[in-house]
């Protein structure tokens, strides 16, 4: 449900998902108004869009948060989008559909991520992955590296994940929350500016973990040891803490 605030506060994004309704036999989503400043990078706009997937990511299955992390990718890289992705055809007609719309706001010195709940998960993810596309081109990598970000949060709604998408955000420092993610990149082997998706973080860390093992040529000393590395390691990827 959204919340009214007090007239003093002041919206920094605003993102409107029009969405077919739950009841709707077809399954359609499209953009509403949309107001996502990305000035300093990555901005406010950026940082909505990646606190909307957070949010609702988790409850996804496994098989669509696979899919999600493709359709991502290909978002980024610009290739052509065939329709229906994750069950819902997207959309530029709004006609029939209902909306859900999303605030990040500022209320006295704090910033309040205000979350429509009336949509389905889906149609919420999907909005904000086709949101970033409407950004200009000089803005999207810095909102795509959030939305991988937002990927791998497997929490609530709350201030922890406003830090935990914020850390590395010059613009939003004040937000952030320690961690040693440059550690946990190098022990499964990412660069150390690398946002990995979190299928490819599980999927890494499987592999790594396979070939630690001493049924795999892993040293029997010092298994025990390596996949408790790769464990702690995966963990901070994926919680942020």
């Amino acid at each position: 449900m959204v919340r009214d605030y007090r007239r003093d506060s002041m919206i920094l994004a605003e993102l409107e998902v029009r969405h077919s309704r739950v009841i709707a036999p077809t399954r359609r989503v499209a953009l509403g108004y949309l107001y996502l400043p990305a000035e300093p990078k990555p901005g406010y706009g950026p940082l909505l869009l990646a606190a909307v997937l957070a949010a609702q990511v988790a409850a996804l299955s496994d098989e669509l948060r696979d899919d999600l992390d493709q359709l991502l990718w290909d978002l980024e890289l610009g290739v052509r989008i065939a329709q229906p992705r994750l069950r819902h055809r997207y959309q530029t007609d709004v006609v029939g559909l209902t909306r859900s719309r999303h605030r990040l706001l500022r209320v006295g010195r704090g910033v309040v991520l205000e979350l429509d709940d009336q949509g389905g998960h889906l149609p919420q993810v999907l909005g904000a992955l086709y949101a970033a596309t409407t950004l200009d081109p000089d803005h999207r990598p810095g909102a795509f590296k959030l939305l991988r970000r937002a990927t791998r949060w497997d929490g609530g709604a709350d201030e922890r994940l406003m830090h935990y998408l914020a850390r590395e955000d010059t613009v939003l420092r004040s937000l952030a929350a320690s961690g040693d993610e440059r550690w946990a990149r190098h022990v499964l082997g990412f660069g150390a500016e690398t946002e990995p998706l979190r299928s490819e973080i599980v999927g890494r860390f499987r592999r790594l973990v396979r070939e630690a093992h001493p049924d795999h040529g892993g040293v029997p000393t010092e298994a025990g040891a390596k996949i408790q590395e790769l464990s702690e390691a995966k963990r901070i990827l994926l919680t942020g803490v």
